[in-house]
């Protein structure tokens, strides 16, 4: 399984812990899940991890830039989506038509309207959990 994880949802598994972060530890201990990213997303996540506002402990940013770059799957984009809900979003878009992706997970209701764009499923965290983590 190819999965795309927003941004919002790796913040709040940093910034919260509990579900967001349980579904990514669960999605790294599944052999046959990948958790993909362009470059651009890779890009994204490292700006915010380093944003003043969040102020992360220094052991905090090491210990998800080594989750970041040990665990995920840099994938290649062919695709170039107008989002304009959300321009910024495009990106997940761009990378989950490229790859084939089975799975977004997001906590951005801007992408309920991205649904009639890809095949992905977009789905929350919540309900992440119901489908897989607790079956």
């Amino acid at each position: 399984m190819k999965i795309l994880i927003d941004t919002n949802v790796l913040i709040s598994a940093i910034w919260r812990d509990k579900n967001p972060e349980k579904t990514i530890l669960w999605i790294l201990a599944q052999p046959d899940w990948e958790w993909i990213v362009s470059a651009e997303i890779k890009e994204e996540y490292q700006d915010v991890l380093h944003r003043k506002k969040f102020s992360f402990p220094p052991e905090t940013l090491r210990k998800w830039e080594t989750i970041l770059d040990r665990d995920t799957h840099l994938r290649p984009v062919n695709a170039d989506i107008d989002f304009p809900r959300d321009p910024k979003d495009a990106m997940f878009l761009d990378c989950a038509i490229s790859n084939n992706a089975d799975y977004l997970i997001t906590g951005d209701a801007d992408f309920s309207e991205a649904r009639k764009v890809v095949n992905t499923t977009i789905l929350s965290v919540s309900m992440f959990i119901r489908l897989f983590c607790d079956a």
